[in-house]
């Protein structure tokens, strides 16, 4: 006999004997694991041959349900192409066998072989961190059928109370060794010592089976913290409860060293817990900007799980928000991008490869000055140019074919989230205690919409093409010269233009009004949202210490009407000196 219940979906993982594994808090508050079957499909192409050879190969693996030739799209070729598609009945599985066979046939083309299995159950059934559902489940908790009764792209989305416990050590383990843990949890503290590691295990233990958290956040968690308190459950005998999933033991992602925007980063080992999530505030990629509500606000919108939201960088947002985009859609996902840059002469380098448009500042104090920004100025052209790499590149922001690729359509809810969710922010009181949130939820959209310019032209991404990069940022030059002419054709001096921002200048333009009309122009004749980041009393454009006659982009520094001040590009403000 079946039920039917409503809640919120927390967590979902990989299962040898249930396929999927889900873990969901009722509107009663309940907290309840579900089983689900998840088959999983990935594709090859390649010579006739060698997808025969893999035919065979594939038919005498256990557990593959289906095999049969398709035809699909793959966004970096004029035509559909032939595919071998095959259907395997579980993601561990899938995942083993996929191994043996890329060993097996290295000159196949693979696609959809290892996107992750929220993805695909977002793609299939629409689901994501903390979607609300309904569920019809039998009497052994194998789900019947599910029906997601909200979106990602939701303004106001409704939470249960979560259950969070936060854990730290009382000092720096890399400095010191510590000797109590704090525990904080429905508004108690606790603090346990490290000494007696029975008596640890236990007390701690008690905690977790008695108040269930669904979030467990340290300091330190992934590389001391956990590690740690594992070891003492071996010293003590007694099993650590720290998943739900008893049947589970902490799953440990390898640490990482990687180089970006000329830092060497270090990221430890991670650990990820089964039916709750573990969040190491100081592993955690974006803590710091927008904690766990931006957390939560990433997870939803690129159906990441909730863990890996809050570790991988924003570029591997937008390339889970790429992916889930082309299943919904029947695009194929390559395993390994293979395409390379298009041959461009000198002359073809000099005309597309230009960047952001640089126009150097006149030095010195300024008064009456506006600052005026593009709002998300390269996604919007993204989105308004149709710039993707399958479809014709525009000459400017005039899109070249109607049908939307996969990059503006990934980006347009997004984009639109955001000026929605500032919108919002805009009419809240001051201390409207939404405030605070929402704007750790606009940082987080922000920082997928940042990186989405730079993912374009990324070698390794895998709908990235050099030339769509470079149509952006033609686009993006031809929109901030058209919003030069305008304000000049409106009486303002143009002091300095830098990539999406504009300062002008006009004598008695002292406040935002002042600026209202030459905002609503720019809007009108571009396409484009402006805002305005402020009035200045006074601002100061630097010369090269070099050369004094010489102007430096972008090094000012300067106090708004309302008292604040604003500095980029000198020392009280860079991190490189």
């Amino acid at each position: 006999m079946s039920a039917t219940f409503r809640g919120w979906l927390l967590d979902l993982y990989e299962d040898a004997a249930d396929g999927l594994r889900l873990w969901i808090i009722s509107e009663e508050g309940e907290r309840l694991c579900l089983k689900q079957p998840m088959p999983i499909t990935f594709y090859a192409a390649g010579e006739p041959e060698q997808l025969r050879a893999l035919w065979k190969f594939l038919r005498k693996q256990p557990g593959v349900l289906s095999l049969s030739r398709e035809t699909r799209r793959d966004v970096f070729l004029p035509e559909s192409i032939p595919v071998l598609q095959a259907v395997i009945d579980n993601p561990i599985r899938q995942t083993r066998l996929f191994r043996d066979v890329q060993k097996q046939f290295p000159h196949l083309t693979y696609y959809d072989s290892d996107i992750s299995v929220t993805t695909r159950h977002s793609a299939v059934w629409g689901t994501f961190p903390m979607a609300f559902c309904e569920f019809e489940v039998d009497e052994g908790d194998s789900l019947q059928s599910l029906r997601v009764l909200n979106t990602r792209w939701d303004l106001s989305p409704v939470f249960p109370v979560f259950r969070t416990l936060t854990i730290e050590p009382d000092c720096d383990p890399v400095r010191g060794t510590p000797k109590t843990l704090k525990l904080h949890f429905q508004q108690r503290q606790k603090s346990l010592c490290l000494d007696d590691a029975a008596e640890l295990i236990s007390r701690l233990n008690g905690i977790l089976d008695e108040f269930d958290p669904d979030f467990i956040l340290t300091q330190w968690g992934d590389n001391w913290l956990i590690p740690e308190l594992l070891k003492l459950s071996e010293q003590a005998g007694e099993t650590l409860h720290l998943n739900r999933d008893r049947d589970r033991d902490v799953r440990w992602q390898k640490e990482l060293t990687y180089f970006s925007y000329g830092q060497i980063i270090y990221r430890a080992e991670e650990a990820h817990l089964f039916g709750r999530c573990h969040i190491d505030q100081r592993n955690a990629m974006m803590w710091k900007d927008y904690g766990l509500d931006g957390v939560l606000e990433s997870a939803r919108v690129t159906a990441q799980s909730i863990e890996r939201a809050a570790r991988v960088s924003p570029g591997s947002g937008i390339s889970a928000m790429q992916m889930l985009t082309a299943l919904e859609h029947q695009i194929l996902v390559p395993w390994h991008k293979q395409q390379v840059e298009e041959f461009k002469n000198g002359m073809d380098l000099i005309h597309r490869d230009r960047g952001g448009l640089i126009y150097q500042p006149i030095v010195g104090l300024h008064s009456d000055v506006g600052q005026i920004d593009f709002i998300s100025m390269y996604p919007a052209i993204i989105i308004k140019g149709n710039i993707s790499p399958e479809v014709p590149l525009p000459d400017g922001i005039i899109p070249a074919s109607e049908e939307l690729g996969v990059v503006p359509l990934t980006l347009k809810p997004l984009y639109e989230k955001r000026v929605a969710l500032k919108l919002n922010q805009a009419n809240l009181r001051k201390g409207d205690p939404l405030a605070k949130r929402d704007s750790a939820r606009a940082s987080a959209l922000k920082w997928l919409l940042v990186v989405c310019f730079g993912f374009l032209g990324y070698k390794n991404a895998r709908f990235g093409r050099i030339e769509a990069h470079e149509a952006v940022t033609n686009g993006g030059r031809e929109v901030l010269i058209r919003a030069k002419e305008i304000a000049e054709s409106m009486g303002f001096e143009v002091l300095h233009l830098f990539v999406d921002a504009l300062w002008l200048k006009k004598p008695g333009a002292v406040n935002k009004r002042d600026f209202q009309d030459v905002l609503n122009e720019i809007t009108e004749q571009t396409g484009l949202g402006v805002s305005l980041d402020g009035v200045y009393r006074w601002v100061a454009f630097l010369p090269s210490r070099a050369d004094s006659r010489v102007p430096v982009a972008n090094r000012y520094f300067g106090v708004f009407q309302d008292g604040s001040s604003k500095v980029r590009g000198i020392e009280v403000r860079r991190r490189d000196t």
